[in-house]
């Protein structure tokens, strides 16, 4: 059976109010309401990064992410390479060794985690503690004996960690945490965390390529207490002579940053100020995501992928079809449905880059942090019952 593709007329009128910005991607994320190329005009273009001028600049940034994020004041932060990835991948190879390893895994990225420890790492002490799309691990197995490694938002499954009361207060080894799309839009729970990291391109809206880096005072007594056996690459090293390389927590990166992007940091962090510093770009996320929940809840062929209410992601909302008729398809028909929905939006203008990802489970992908204006969700909601309404009408077609 072929499904027809005439979506000329549907059973559901199309909108006639459009987002103003289409783009609803999870990552990298839309830049911030306002955003314009003015913002970026003190870039310190054509500067050594070294020079007193931009290591103040990124000192700044450092210290703004500090105070806007809440840190506790014993917390070091540092501006690191090759953006998220190149910040967990630092902590993976330099902290991981002395002790056995959980690492929680329940969608792509953090999958992504299991294979460095185990595979590359090869470290033999490992407990992959794994779940389906849809659902955390059982977090009560936990040992916090052991280092733990988790990402506190699934960004490819929309499930995150409740809060961070399954995390003991006394434990013994590390928490290592890939925090990227949940930073600025979920309150997180820093006592808990010895290693958190993000990138500048997730809820702010920044550029690529550069990561960001946090870590509590028992990750600096790890890193000045133990050597891993195996090779660091220079993009990783955080020490010397046995000691914390500080002024890599001052603006003195180990390579050479874009001045062009940090300055557009800086003007993302300018605007989280501008909305009310943390507090504030997490209630605009809760607001988009409450914009979602409202539509799902009234729309009956469409459901998280997340079961468990208290998990679901207020910033990557991940949707799956649930619709009867789809579900009765061939896979392969079905699995299309969700795709050929994301690329008329995009055509449409509507809405860019919502196909889950390609390695998720077939459905759609809204991003809903604070870079998103609650307007444009509102404006995006209809459109997704049209898509669908079009989508439908194939089927009784080809019936």
């Amino acid at each position: 059976m072929r499904l027809a593709m005439d979506r000329t007329t549907t059973t559901t009128a199309k909108p006639a109010v459009r987002p103003k910005n289409p783009h609803f991607s999870s990552g990298p994320c839309t830049k911030h309401p306002g955003w314009t190329l003015a913002g970026l005009k003190g870039a310190l273009l054509g500067r050594n990064h070294r020079s007193a001028e931009s290591k103040a600049r990124l000192e700044l940034a450092i210290e703004r992410t500090r105070q806007l994020l809440e840190l506790p004041p014993d917390y070091l932060v540092a501006i690191v390479p090759a953006s998220d990835t190149g910040a967990v991948e630092m902590a993976l190879w330099s902290l991981l060794g002395p002790r056995g390893v959980d690492v929680l895994a329940w969608e792509a990225f953090s999958r992504d985690w299991v294979t460095d420890i185990v595979e590359q790492l090869k470290l033999k002490d490992v407990r992959a503690l794994l779940a389906p799309y849809g659902d955390l691990p059982d977090l009560s197995q936990v040992d916090f004996e052991r280092d733990v490694v988790f990402a506190w938002n699934g960004t490819t499954s929309g499930v995150r960690v409740p809060n961070g009361d399954w995390i003991r207060g006394d434990r013994q080894g590390l928490t290592i945490c890939d925090a990227t799309s949940a930073l600025f839009a979920q309150s997180i729970a820093w006592e808990k965390l010895d290693v958190a990291t993000f990138s500048w391109q997730k809820v702010l809206g920044g550029e690529a390529q550069h990561g960001m880096l946090i870590l509590s005072p028992r990750a600096v007594a790890r890193l000045e207490s133990y050597a891993p056996p195996w090779p660091l690459p220079k993009l990783f090293r955080m020490t010397k002579d046995g000691k914390l390389d500080r002024a890599l927590f001052e603006g003195s990166t180990i390579n050479t940053p874009s001045m062009l992007c940090l300055e557009d940091y800086l003007d993302a962090l300018d605007w989280a100020e501008s909305v009310g510093g943390l507090q504030g770009t997490i209630a605009r996320s809760d607001a988009n995501a409450a914009v979602i929940a409202q539509w799902v809840a009234r729309t009956d062929w469409v459901d998280y992928l997340a079961r468990v209410p208290e998990t679901r992601s207020n910033t990557s909302v991940c949707l799956r079809v649930v619709d009867p008729e789809v579900l009765a398809l061939p896979p392969k028909l079905r699995d299309e449905i969700p795709r050929r929905m994301a690329a008329l939006l995009d055509a449409e203008n509507v809405a860019k880059d919502i196909a889950a990802y390609r390695h998720a489970p077939p459905g759609l992908r809204v991003w809903a942090g604070a870079t998103v204006e609650k307007s444009d969700l509102e404006a995006l909601m209809p459109w997704l019952d049209w898509a669908f309404a079009g989508e439908k009408q194939a089927i009784a077609k080809a019936a």
